[in-house]
């Protein structure tokens, strides 16, 4: 099958669960969890920190949204075989000018992080779910998210720089994905009518794409 270990990194407000749909059996993935970011912790620290639990030598990191820019942030340390996004952004242009905007005036600051963390219509409306369960799942998952973590990371999406763009990179992008528009987006694979859950909602797909692509990049 894959001799390259394969790291896992979930998105912001969610975690491993989201991929509880995929079958990896036979490939050797590991979940990178997040950790506790320090006070006025760089996205560059943290993925420096987050790169010392990469025991493997030239690893596939597969990220999810938020983890895919970090996955990003870590190749800029380590020597990597291959970066997989998921409903993810590889550079400062992916990322809407709407969420820039909010970034550099820092509006972000002045919600109330109770409010970050709220299960609602709208939410399930820019993820893309529509089954009951889905909803369950992310309200679970919101619920258990650390508000603190929750606050810096999207203070971080909103002021991303990235302009390095490496060669060894595969975009996988749902088509109907209302946090980052596909319209933004160069995307390697697009997956139809996939939103920013498709992780969930089209599991199969992704699972069966995702082991064209590491047994091929293997």
């Amino acid at each position: 099958m894959n001799s390259s270990h394969i790291y896992i990194l979930s998105g912001l407000g969610v975690d491993r669960r989201v991929f509880s749909r995929i079958n990896f059996e036979g490939l050797p993935i590991e979940y990178l969890d997040w950790m506790y970011p320090v006070a006025q912790e760089s996205m560059a620290s943290y993925a420096k920190r987050l790169s010392l639990k990469i025991t493997a030598k030239d690893p596939i990191l597969i990220g999810l949204s938020f983890g895919g820019m970090m996955a990003i942030e870590i190749a800029k340390i380590i020597k990597v075989q291959k970066i997989v996004l998921l409903a993810s952004a590889k550079g400062t242009k992916e990322i809407p000018i709407f969420y820039r905007i909010i970034g550099a005036l820092k509006l972000n600051h002045i919600l109330p992080n109770a409010l970050l963390k709220k299960h609602n219509m709208l939410l399930d409306y820019f993820f893309g779910i529509t089954l009951k369960e889905d909803k369950l799942m992310l309200k679970q998952i919101l619920r258990d998210t650390d508000p603190q973590f929750l606050v810096w990371a999207i203070d971080k999406i909103l002021n991303w720089k990235n302009e390095i763009i490496s060669a060894d990179l595969i975009h996988i992008h749902g088509s109907k994905d209302r946090i980052i528009p596909i319209k933004n987006i160069i995307p390697s694979y697009v997956i139809e009518h996939g939103g920013h859950f498709m992780t969930m909602t089209h599991a199969k797909e992704i699972e069966l794409l995702l082991r064209k692509l590491l047994i091929k990049h293997s």
